[in-house]
């Protein structure tokens, strides 16, 4: 318990600021639009459901650890925000009603799960987003760029944990979103990549 609010601190404190300008760009990528109902899978600490939120959408995160939830909304709190909320949820169980969302995102939670676990969320994704809907995934880029910061990746992603790096790396193996994607017949509508290339971000529908 201890270990995990610590690490959702953690997580708040470094890793949210280091894609903060992700988080930014996401919602303009995405052209979300006042009205708009967005679900955040695998939220974390919320921030990326709060920027939405801060556009003037109805944002809702989704998180299985209890200790990111509860940092999720002590931010939407502090910043005074009426139109988000958070909930705890396992993302291969969605407990949502079909196509209850204009738009459905996943950001950098894939490559962290098991195979079998990445298809039932992009299943569960699709499930309940509408069907001229959108679905947004943000993820490691596959390759990674051979260079300084690719390295640097593969080195976080040790640090992280066995269990983590592991999962990394078989996300790298098999061929990152282009494959997942196809595999679930999902057709591509555009692309950005960020980070020194390291991050891709694709907009895509069903076909």
């Amino acid at each position: 318990m201890v270990c995990k609010t610590v690490f959702a601190l953690v997580y708040e404190k470094f890793v949210d600021r280091m894609v903060h300008d992700l988080r930014v760009y996401i919602p303009e990528f995405l052209g979300v639009k006042a009205g708009d109902r967005v679900l955040d899978v695998c939220c974390g600490t919320g921030d990326q459901a709060l920027y939405y939120a801060a556009r003037g959408i109805e944002a809702v995160g989704i998180d299985n650890e209890p200790a990111m939830i509860r940092v999720a909304q002590k931010n939407m709190s502090k910043q005074g925000l009426n139109n988000a909320s958070f909930q705890i949820a396992d993302a291969c169980n969605l407990p949502f009603r079909d196509s209850s969302f204009d738009i459905v995102s996943v950001s950098l939670a894939l490559h962290e799960k098991e195979r079998t676990a990445r298809d039932m969320v992009i299943s569960e994704m699709k499930r309940v987003v509408k069907r001229d809907g959108t679905l947004a995934f943000i993820d490691l880029n596959v390759p990674l760029p051979r260079n300084i910061f690719g390295l640097g990746v593969r080195v976080m992603e040790f640090i992280a944990g066995w269990n983590h790096f592991r999962c990394s790396n078989d996300y790298l193996r098999q061929g990152g979103l282009d494959v997942l994607l196809a595999k679930h017949g999902l057709r591509q509508e555009k692309r950005d990549y960020i980070k020194f290339g390291l991050i891709v971000v694709m907009k895509v529908r069903q076909v």
